[in-house]
């Protein structure tokens, strides 16, 4: 069940509604496409394709609907969202970082919800045709703390965000689960941090997950001064990788 790329990167951010997800997705693919030179395709469930936008109107500001509506909308934009951005990029070898997957629809639906986890799992793998993350990132965050942060926005709360607080502290416990059945692939970081420090911490997690700390290793040994010549100040960008690279969008 578990059909990991061979060619490409597939990496997928989870957590709850203001979390900083989108962030430190694109923070963490400026770096992988300066690190490895390949395409990175920045993308987003629901609403990472034409097809998907209208999917995310409709479940996240349309009509009120029931648990088994909705997440059949996430099944369905999932499915799309594979078959035509995700599996394509990663067979060219495209690292592919998307602000949500399949674990949401776990953690909202089955937790949030309080539908079947096995039942939304097994949907999602269906939609998905097996397809998993290299890596998935939770960024974690107290309930409280991260609906201050959605108000502090100022923006209409969607659907899910009106879900009241206990929705919330549901959806979390259940990425802590699954977070804690499965640590190969998960990597949990605290998101109460600055964004510095947090992005710090997933880029050697991911580097890890994906094989990569040989090559960031030699990156830094490459970087680092020659005897008799004074050491800079590299900061954190450069002390972790480096300079950006070209990206693609979804």
């Amino acid at each position: 069940m578990a059909d990991v790329s061979a060619s490409g990167f597939f990496i997928s951010f989870e957590g709850g509604d203001g979390v900083g997800k989108s962030t430190q997705a694109r923070l963490l693919g400026d770096w992988l496409a300066g690190l490895t030179g390949r395409e990175v395709v920045l993308t987003r469930e629901p609403g990472g394709t034409d097809l998907g936008k209208q999917l995310r109107a409709a479940v996240l500001h349309g009509e009120e609907m029931g648990p088994r509506a909705e997440a059949l909308l996430y099944a369905a934009d999932r499915a799309h969202h594979v078959d035509a951005l995700i599996r394509p990029a990663l067979e060219r070898g495209a690292v592919v970082v998307t602000d949500r997957y399949l674990d949401s629809s776990v953690a909202y639906q089955a937790g949030g919800r309080a539908l079947a986890e096995e039942e939304v799992e097994r949907l999602s793998l269906w939609a998905t045709d097996g397809l998993l993350p290299d890596a998935t990132v939770l960024l974690d965050l107290d309930a409280a703390t991260a609906a201050e942060r959605r108000a502090a926005t100022g923006e209409s709360p969607d659907r899910l965000e009106r879900a009241g607080a206990e929705f919330h502290q549901r959806t979390r416990e259940a990425f802590l689960r699954r977070a804690g059945a499965d640590p190969e692939r998960w990597v949990v970081v605290d998101a109460s941090g600055s964004v510095e420090d947090i992005q710090a911490q997933i880029r050697v997690d991911v580097a890890a997950r994906l094989g990569l700390t040989p090559v960031v290793t030699e990156v830094l040994t490459q970087a680092a001064p020659g005897d008799g010549e004074p050491a800079a100040d590299p900061g954190p960008a450069a002390a972790e990788g480096t300079p950006r690279g070209t990206e693609g969008r979804a």
